[in-house]
């Protein structure tokens, strides 16, 4: 199937219109995107439960080394979409697709982060359920901006912890809980709702985390508490709420 690498878009893309595809957003380090193999599968994992044509991955991978290999820190963002065409939502049989690819800045804060933990709130947006797409990365996140948006009130905070509408907790703003209790390691069940991250992948390849489903009782009560993503990686939680964890 064609894939167009590109920069750019047209109006009449169908990632513009419909948010008809899904992204990852990975870091560079010293020239190599960091986890780049866990982010395919994140990709071909969206390509699959949105039907997809079959791309070329190797070719895409490819150009993505070849991209970020002059980079010291940055971040490599992939966005692939359907490209035009098809009759209002029904998608054409035969898309052309496309593969937009962007070199961001690093956040700069994310290391502070590390050294000294992070305050949360509870965020008022709650996530609807979508079992079809839970735990995907596609371009459909108006959840997280309006969780953006009124993560402002809480100026004494980092970030946010945003539940479910059964109010069971799932993510940070843009990262992932994992709790540390007793010895054992726990992290939100994502069948229904949020996002799967890939660091989060990384760290389940080599320890054991329990996917659970609980309120924000189960979590204040940790020994230690983390969000992650792969740019911040592990960050300390050191209060949730009113409550130091």
């Amino acid at each position: 199937m064609s894939l167009k690498i590109t920069t750019t878009i047209t109006p009449q893309d169908r990632g513009f219109q419909y948010g008809d595809g899904f992204f990852t957003t990975a870091a560079i380090k010293s020239g190599k995107v960091q986890h780049l193999d866990l982010h395919f599968t994140r990709l071909q994992s969206c390509a699959k439960a949105l039907y997809f044509p079959k791309i070329d991955w190797q070719q895409l991978q490819s150009e993505c080394k070849k991209l970020v290999s002059e980079h010291k820190l940055a971040v490599l963002k992939v966005i692939i979409t359907r490209g035009e065409g098809g009759r209002g939502y029904q998608a054409p049989d035969n898309p052309s697709l496309n593969a937009i690819v962007s070199i961001l800045p690093f956040p700069t804060h994310y290391a502070d982060w590390q050294a000294q933990g992070i305050k949360v709130s509870i965020s008022n947006v709650k996530l609807g359920h979508q079992p079809l797409l839970a735990g995907l990365k596609t371009l459909n996140r108006l959840e997280q901006v309006l969780i953006k948006q009124d993560a402002k009130q809480f100026i004494d905070s980092h970030d946010v912890v945003v539940l479910d509408i059964n109010n069971q907790v799932i993510e940070t703003s843009a990262g992932n809980l994992i709790g540390f209790k007793h010895g054992e390691l726990f992290t939100p069940k994502l069948s229904k709702a949020g996002i799967k991250g890939v660091y989060l992948s990384a760290l389940q390849q080599v320890n054991t985390i329990t996917e659970v489903e609980e309120s924000t009782v189960f979590w204040t009560d940790m020994d230690a508490l983390f969000t992650c993503n792969s740019l911040m990686e592990l960050v300390p939680i050191i209060q949730l709420d009113s409550k130091k964890v």
